[in-house]
């Protein structure tokens, strides 16, 4: 494969991400305990043994513990800062006396947010801040603004988006002096909406897309990363139980059964195999707490599909064949 495009700017960066979001114990205002930190280290061990060395956090994740605990477990290792990355994301306020769940891109709520993540995590810098989800009031000057002053802070190196489309990536990019170096989506064999907006182009079908046009091809051109949330699709092609599930999910875990055994990888190998098969390099974000789950994800940077069976693979997911 090609260097990612995120490589332009943290080189030696990882192809997958480890999503930290699943650390710190149950979302709630109970301590981190000595079982968080240390499930912390495992996942750290795990993920570094299988050649990821990009963390992916969020203010909200446990409350605020997942970066807590992650930040003990580095306090614990300092050493390891100095090689690997790390992402955080904010934006997203949950319900509380001042009003309901909502989204603040406010240059206040950044600035708060990231200082927040820094003490949390234990670290002077993040290499990536992302804005979590769009914030329908979002003036991109007064973001521009608070990028900036963080930046010139040395309290943030690089800035990215989650969740966001190309008209808001647009809309945002033209106020800022740096570009934005990543995009997080929900992609995977669960989630082909990137796709169907394309293929099923001047197609009746297209118009039940969820997907606005020209936003994977607007991150392909300018070079923002594309990163994968929810990319093992909750398991369903992976050894989840299936009773309640559609044919064609249990058709699609089947297939990727095959393909497993035909490539001698595990599963998850596979269903991450296949989105970093695509040609805009996409990082899939491993969300998995266990490390034999976080190991067999990593077996997907020993293979490359053939176009075939990414074929097989995307047309069988879909329950119906190309038009």
């Amino acid at each position: 494969m090609s260097p990612l495009p995120l490589d332009r700017f943290l080189p030696g960066v990882s192809p997958m991400v480890y999503g930290c979001m699943g650390l710190g114990g149950d979302w709630d205002a109970s301590p981190v305990e000595a079982r968080h930190v240390t499930q912390a280290h495992r996942a750290l061990d795990a993920a570094l043994e299988a050649g990821i060395n990009f963390f992916d956090h969020a203010d909200i994740y446990a409350l605020g513990k997942a970066e807590s605990a992650f930040g003990r477990a580095l306090k614990e290792r300092p050493a390891l800062r100095e090689s690997i990355f790390l992402q955080s994301k904010c934006g997203i306020r949950f319900e509380d006396a001042k009003g309901p769940k909502r989204f603040d891109f406010s240059a206040e709520w950044i600035r708060a947010s990231v200082e927040g993540s820094l003490r949390r995590l234990g670290v002077e810098t993040l290499d990536v801040l992302q804005l979590h989800r769009p914030d329908p009031l979002m003036v991109p000057e007064e973001i521009a603004e608070a990028f900036t002053a963080l930046r010139g802070e040395g309290k943030v190196r690089h800035f990215g988006v989650s969740n966001m489309q190309r008209h808001q990536l647009e809309f945002l990019q033209a106020a800022l002096d740096a570009p934005l170096v990543a995009n997080q989506l929900e992609l995977g064999l669960h989630r082909l909406e990137f796709l169907e907006e394309g293929v099923l182009a001047n197609q009746p079908e297209g118009t039940a897309s969820n997907f606005t046009p020209g936003s994977l091809e607007y991150c392909r051109r300018h070079g923002v990363q594309l990163q994968a949330w929810g990319c093992l699709s909750q398991g369903r092609f992976t050894g989840r139980a299936l009773d309640d599930q559609p044919a064609l999910v249990k058709a699609t875990a089947a297939l990727v059964d095959a393909l497993a055994e035909q490539y001698g990888v595990s599963r998850e190998a596979i269903v991450l195999a296949w989105l970093r098969r695509h040609p805009a390099n996409i990082q899939p974000v491993i969300g998995s707490t266990d490390p034999a789950r976080i190991a067999a994800s990593g077996e997907a940077l020993r293979i490359r599909l053939s176009r075939e069976d990414w074929y097989r693979l995307y047309v069988c997911a879909r329950g119906a064949e190309l038009p």
